[in-house]
C-alpha cells in the first residue's frame, strides 16, 4: 500500500512539473494559465506542486485553446519505481496464446518482462511448424510482412530462420546460442528442423523501437506522407548517403552551390561530384563544408555500412571476454558478444555466464535500458542499488527482468554457473538527446527532468 501511495504521489508531482514546463514554453504565468483555463490559481498551484490532480476537462480545454496536444499533458508511467521490474516464469506462461498460419498452429507466444518506460516488446516464442528440409521456398513455412520494430533473436534448439535479403529468400540453420538482428519491415519466419530427438525449437524474439517511434512517428504522421517521405534519404550507398545529407543541409541553410564554393574555396565542379554521389570528400573538406553550413561534421557523415539489414551470428564465432577482470581468474562473468548492427550503436546483445556464487560488488552498470532472461536451470541472485537503498531478488529459470539505465547491480549464481541473455537498448535517451543534455550541463538536470520553477520571477527586479 505504501509503495502504491509513493508511486501515485511521485506520478502526480511529475505530471504537475510537466504542466509547468508546458506553460513556461507557452509563456504563460500560473495566473494567466489559470484564467484562460477557468480554474483558480490555488488549484493550479496545488496541481503543479503535486498535491492534487486537475479534472480531465481542463486538459481538453488546454488542447483546444493552446497549440499543444492532449498527450503533452500525460507522462510515461514508471512501472519500475525501484529501478527493476521482474516477470516470473509463471506469469509468462499464463500469457500463452497460439496463433495459426495456413490453417495450422504455427507459433506459441508468451510475454516476457516489458516496461512502459521504453519500447521493449520481448516475446518467448515456440515454433510449432516442423520442416524436414532447409529449402527457403518450403511451402510449409508462412512468412510475415515484416514489422515496424527492430528485432534481436536468440535461438534455443534447431530452428530455421527464413528471411528476405535484397528480394531473395534465404534460410539460416540456427542452433542454441546463435543470434540474429533484422531491421524493421524485413519479411521473415521461423520453423523447427525435424530432428531424431524431437527437440523443440524456441526463440527469444526481442523487438524494440529506437528513435522513430512515439513522438517521432506522430510528428511524421502529422506532417503527412507526401512531405514526410522527404525525410527518407537515399542511403543505398555511402556516396549516395553523403550526397543526400549534403543536399539536405544546404537546403536547410538556403545556400547555393556557388556560395558554398566561394565560402569554402572548393571548386564548384568538385562540390558537384559530391552532390552526384561520385565521391566522398576528405575530412578536412568535410570540416570546411560543415563550418560554412553551421553544423558539426558528424551531420554529414554517412553510415559505415548501408547494407546491414540482416545480421546472422553463430555462437562459435562470437567474441568472448571476461569481466570485470581481463581473464577468468577472479572474473565474475564470461561475456559473449551476440548479433548487433553498427547502425544501432547503442543496442548491445550479450550472453552473460555468471561465474561467482557470491558477488556483492555491484560491478555492472549500463547507461542503456536493459532486458535480461534467465536461460539456465539455476537461480540467479540479482543485487542492485537505487536511491540509497540496496535490493536483492532471486531470478529463477525462465524469469525475465527490466533494469533502468545507470542502476548499479550484480549477478551471482546459486551453485553451478548460470546464463543470462541480455539486450541493452538506447530508448530515447542515448545518442542525440544525450549530446544535447550534455551541452546544457548537468546542473540543469533537475529542470530538464521536470520543470521546477517559472521561467521568470515577477518579484525579482533584476
Amino acid at each position: 500500500m505504501q509503495h502504491t501511495e509513493e508511486f501515485n504521489n511521485s506520478h502526480l508531482l511529475r505530471k504537475g512539473r510537466n504542466f509547468l514546463g508546458v506553460i513556461n514554453d507557452l509563456k504563460r504565468t500560473t495566473e494567466a494559465a489559470a484564467k484562460e483555463l477557468g480554474v483558480s490559481k490555488e488549484d493550479l498551484d496545488d496541481f503543479i506542486s503535486g498535491k492534487n490532480d486537475l479534472p480531465q476537462e481542463v486538459f481538453v480545454k488546454a488542447s483546444k485553446i493552446w497549440p499543444v496536444n492532449m498527450r503533452d499533458f500525460y507522462l510515461l508511467e514508471d512501472d519500475a519505481p525501484h529501478g527493476v521490474s521482474i516477470m516470473r516464469a509463471e506469469q509468462s506462461a499464463s500469457s500463452s496464446r497460439v496463433f495459426q498460419r495456413g490453417g495450422k498452429d504455427y507459433y506459441e507466444y508468451r510475454d516476457t518482462a516489458m516496461t512502459r518506460i521504453c519500447s521493449f516488446r520481448p516475446e518467448w516464442i515456440k515454433e510449432l511448424c516442423v520442416v524436414d528440409n532447409n529449402d527457403p521456398e518450403n511451402k510449409e513455412v508462412h512468412w510475415n510482412n515484416g514489422h515496424f520494430m527492430h528485432q534481436f533473436t536468440y535461438f534455443i534448439g534447431p530452428v530455421n530462420f527464413y528471411y528476405l535479403e535484397k528480394g531473395k529468400r534465404k534460410v539460416a540453420m540456427m542452433n542454441t546460442g546463435d543470434s540474429m538482428y533484422i531491421t524493421p519491415f524485413i519479411p521473415h519466419t521461423f520453423a523447427v528442423r525435424k530432428n531424431p530427438n524431437n527437440e523443440e525449437g524456441l526463440i527469444l524474439a526481442l523487438t524494440y523501437g529506437d528513435k522513430v517511434v512515439g513522438d517521432t512517428q506522430h510528428e511524421l504522421s502529422a506532417v503527412g506522407e507526401h512531405l514526410a517521405s522527404n525525410f527518407f534519404l537515399d542511403f543505398s550507398s555511402r556516396e549516395k548517403a553523403f550526397a543526400s545529407l549534403l543536399k539536405f543541409n544546404m537546403e536547410n541553410a538556403s545556400i547555393t552551390l556557388e556560395e558554398l564554393s566561394k565560402a569554402t574555396s572548393i571548386n564548384v565542379d568538385e562540390i558537384k561530384s559530391y552532390e552526384s554521389a561520385t565521391t566522398i570528400p576528405s575530412f578536412d573538406i568535410l570540416k570546411k563544408i560543415a563550418t560554412t553550413l553551421g553544423i558539426t561534421v558528424r551531420e554529414l557523415l554517412p553510415p559505415d555500412n548501408t547494407d546491414q539489414k540482416v545480421v546472422v551470428s553463430k555462437h562459435e564465432n562470437c567474441r568472448v571476454w571476461h569481466f570485470p577482470s581481463a581473464n577468468s581468474n577472479g572474473a565474475a562473468y564470461k561475456i559473449t558478444d551476440l548479433a548487433s548492427s553498427s547502425n544501432l550503436p547503442f543496442s548491445k546483445a550479450l550472453e552473460i555466464t555468471v561465474l561467482k556464487e557470491q558477488n556483492n560488488n555491484l560491478d555492472l552498470r549500463s547507461g542503456l535500458h536493459q532486458y535480461a532472461y534467465n536461460l539456465g536451470d539455476n537461480n540467479v541472485i540479482l543485487q542492485y542499488f537505487n536511491a540509497g537503498k540496496r535490493y536483492t531478488e532471486t531470478i529463477k529459470p525462465g524469469d525475465s527482468l527490466y533494469i533502468k539505465p545507470f542502476i548499479e547491480h550484480s549477478f551471482s549464481s546459486s551453485g553451478k554457473p548460470s546464463k543470462l541473455m541480455v539486450l541493452r537498448i538506447a530508448g530515447k535517451l542515448a545518442g542525440e538527446p544525450m549530446r544535447e543534455m550534455s551541452l546544457l550541463g548537468r546542473h540543469t538536470a533537475k529542470r530538464v527532468v521536470g520543470e521546477t520553477m517559472q521561467w521568470y520571477d515577477p518579484k525579482n527586479k533584476k
